[in-house]
């Protein structure tokens, strides 16, 4: 079995400082929190940006301040950037952030309720996504929030705006879309395309069941207060850095190694560093 890579999602752009103290806001703390959870164990960062006040934003500026900001730790972790942003920022501010030239960055296979609101991807907009990322050499991750957008993604792979193998994540759980429950996991895995790889984000509750799963599963694992602020049920996670040591543990216990992010550049097939 590969060795499990970990990817941390530190900040999100849902959660506030209200709901979990210790969410990391500005690119300092983003980047601290960063390292830290990479001193645990994660292998990947998927970075959402925020402005002073917490406001989700997707300005290239800020995304390439946190990466630069990570890198000067010393720390080699993949950084991926989300093009999802907040479900209210249009395509045009969502894409910004593949200008700041990170190893990875997530493309949303679809449009999904989120909630109150409606998490819009045009097919034209993937389309975009797909070809810039294919332009730039950067890895895409593909979220996967319902069935019909495994399709979606392999459709891109037809008019060769994507290659086989692909890495996707399922974000199971969100209130609106496709739950987290254990047999949806299996079925998601179940269509997907020999050689891909695959992680799981469960959404609160969800988290820990499905992570343990993709461990034993042979798939891999994303945790983070995007995701889930808690520890446990009414208990508060101290940091995201909580979270992936729980991870790492598990995975011992049942003799699954954790990847460095060398070795997670290697099992995703990325070819470059971020410039």
């Amino acid at each position: 079995m590969e060795k499990l890579i970990i990817t941390v999602a530190v900040t999100g752009a849902e959660v506030t400082k209200q709901q979990q103290p210790n969410l990391p806001i500005t690119p300092d703390e983003i980047a601290e929190d960063v390292y830290r959870c990479w001193k645990a164990g994660a292998s990947i960062a998927h970075i959402h940006a925020r402005l002073p006040d917490g406001t989700p934003t997707q300005s290239k500026e800020v995304y390439a301040e946190i990466k630069r900001k990570i890198r000067e730790k010393g720390c080699d972790i993949i950084i991926q950037f989300s093009t999802g942003g907040a479900v209210w920022h249009k395509p045009e501010e969502r894409i910004q952030c593949l200008d700041a030239e990170p190893e990875m960055a997530t493309l949303s296979a679809g449009s999904c309720n989120f909630g109150d609101d409606v998490f819009m991807n045009s097919p034209s907009f993937m389309e975009l996504l797909a070809m810039r990322m294919k332009e730039k050499g950067i890895k895409p991750e593909i979220e996967v929030f319902e069935p019909g957008m495994i399709e979606n993604a392999l459709r891109l792979v037809k008019k060769g705006l994507l290659e086989l193998p692909l890495h996707f994540d399922f974000v199971l759980g969100v209130p609106g879309a496709m739950t987290g429950n254990i047999e949806d996991l299996v079925f998601l895995v179940n269509k997907l395309p020999e050689g891909c790889t695959w992680s799981v984000a469960g959404i609160g509750r969800y988290e820990l069941p499905l992570a343990v799963h993709a461990i034993v599963m042979g798939g891999h694992v994303r945790v983070g207060f995007e995701d889930n602020i808690y520890y446990r049920k009414g208990e508060l996670a101290t940091s995201n850095a909580q979270l992936v040591e729980r991870i790492v543990r598990i995975a011992h216990e049942v003799g699954r190694e954790i990847a460095t992010p060398d070795e997670a550049r290697k099992i995703l097939g990325i070819r470059r560093e971020d410039k």
